[in-house]
């Protein structure tokens, strides 16, 4: 088979070394893809810079805080061991199995953890030369919080950033954007506008020539630091949880682009046996259904396949109703929720301290999970983990608007139908699991928005499912070469050496 280029490593030196000179005047180090999986490998001095740094200053030693591992603070953290997550107990899910979520609240600068894949997608240009600061524009297409991350990157790293997203995404996130972005463009819609995304893409090719697409959805920069550094920190945490007769039973992930899912075949490695699921808004299925619509579950894009999701390794897709995804987000956000969890449920301080980690997509992250438990029949040896996107910060205009539109104080008869309607009555109800042909049906819908809209190679759509460990195993082997580039830049601009 022939050997596939993947992500791009071709050297364009004119453009490194004036890179390499602007990186060394803002005072520019970039981290190794080792560094964010193991934050004890940080050089002592930046750990000394950091306790000065608030985590959401724009610093460029808030690169070192793309980690799982940040310490929950607001100035000064360092790292823990372990990433930060919740237990969701029995309680609250109704089912045996232990639900773990990761927390991406603590991530540098947007508390989301898309702040990682948007540096996976711009770095490997800049340490290569293919990306020129003194020129080029970083161009961050999303339906939420990868945008987010990428403008607040290449503020770190020096570059001009352009964020285009759906015009119905919340309020917070445009706010954020104005502040942080050199541009921001508004598209019609919401998380559904995808191709309305990529549409603008296209007009800001045609008009000019200064720009370069970063599109997390066909990034596989995106993939490669989710198997990485998210696959390591499930690993970390499953190694300290797990009990003797403990197994990793499954993998819950919406799919949003799909980046996330390359967590997936890092623990289906690491844990044979064990199930991925990827789930998405009832409201329009496309994985399931070939669907079309909208929904509410920010941060998710859909009605298409993304190029970076590795369909042939994924076990069962699966949809989630909006209304349960944001009836539990308000269960857990809500002071007479939190109330009713604890006198009712008995749920204890600490994790009612920390249920303002999950936001929206991660609401529909757990209720995954809960449908997977109870689909398989998962016991108390079961262990399934999952991720929280973002955090309720994002969301404080959703409560508002859906108290408005209730037209009164949420409480705690409220929180218990909440719970009662969209946590224990989940089914299995809109799930299916993937045989071989399932899968294929999947991945060739790739070809309408890929091959036909977005004119990628077809010969690649082929190599990822026929040609698959020169593909997805190839890719994931690349990280050894991109630390390889990152520490000779790093050299060339001689700032590790104080």
């Amino acid at each position: 088979m022939a050997e596939h280029k993947l992500i791009d490593l071709t050297i364009n030196e004119e453009v490194l070394e004036k890179t390499v000179k602007l990186a060394k005047e803002r005072n520019v180090i970039i981290p190794t893809f080792e560094e964010m999986k193991h934050p004890e490998l940080i050089p002592d001095f930046i750990k000394e810079e950091l306790k000065d740094i608030g985590l959401n200053d724009v610093n460029p030693r808030n690169l070192y805080r793309i980690s799982w591992k940040n310490q929950p603070v607001e100035k000064g953290g360092l790292f823990n061991e372990l990433p930060n997550y919740i237990e969701i107990p029995s309680a609250i899910s109704g089912v045996k199995a232990r639900i773990f979520a990761m927390s991406g609240k603590y991530f540098a600068g947007i508390g989301a953890h898309k702040i990682g894949p948007s540096f996976s997608c711009l770095v490997p240009r800049l340490v290569t030369g293919q990306f020129d600061p003194t020129f080029h524009s970083a161009v961050w297409p999303s339906t939420g919080n990868y945008c987010r991350g990428g403008a607040y990157n290449s503020k770190l790293l020096g570059c001009k950033s352009i964020a285009i997203l759906p015009e119905n995404m919340s309020a917070e996130r445009f706010n954020w954007l104005k502040k942080m972005a050199d541009e921001v463009i508004a598209t019609y819609g919401c998380e559904s506008n995808v191709k309305e995304i990529y549409d603008e893409t296209w007009r800001l090719r045609r008009e000019r020539d200064n720009v370069m697409i970063f599109n997390q959805f066909g990034e596989l920069g995106n993939h490669l630091w989710h198997y990485e550094v998210t696959g390591n920190a499930f690993e970390t945490l499953l190694k300290k949880e797990m009990r003797e007769n403990d197994r990793l039973a499954g993998v819950c992930l919406t799919s949003g682009s799909g980046g996330t899912l390359g967590a997936g075949d890092y623990l289906k490695e690491t844990f044979p046996g064990s199930k991925l699921a990827v789930g998405e808004a009832l409201q329009c299925p496309t994985l399931l259904n070939n669907g079309y619509g909208d929904h509410r579950i920010e941060g998710i894009g859909d009605k298409h396949v993304p190029w970076v999701h590795n369909v042939k390794n994924t076990d069962m897709v699966m949809a989630i109703d909006d209304n349960d995804a944001l009836g539990l987000f308000r269960l857990f956000n809500e002071p007479e929720g939190q109330a009713y969890l604890k006198e009712e449920l008995g749920i204890d301080d600490e994790l009612i301290q920390r249920l303002n980690w999950v936001g929206i997509s991660g609401a529909a992250n757990i209720l995954m999970a809960v449908k997977m438990a109870k689909y398989y029949e998962f016991t108390e040896n079961d262990c399934i983990v999952t991720v929280l996107t973002d955090s309720a910060e994002m969301y404080g205009s959703r409560l508002e608007e859906m108290k408005e539109e209730r037209g009164r104080e949420y409480t705690k008869v409220d929180a218990a139908v909440d719970h009662a309607k969209h946590v224990l009555a989940q089914s299995i109800q809109y799930v299916e699991e993937l045989t071989y042909y399932a899968k294929k049906r999947i991945h060739n819908l790739k070809y309408y928005t890929w091959i036909e809209q977005q004119q990628y190679d077809v010969a690649e759509l082929n190599a990822q499912w026929y040609d698959y460990d020169n593909y997805w195993g190839r890719l994931h082997t690349m990280t050894p070469e991109l630390d390889k580039l990152i520490k000779e830049f790093n050299e060339r601009t001689g700032l590790l050496k104080k």
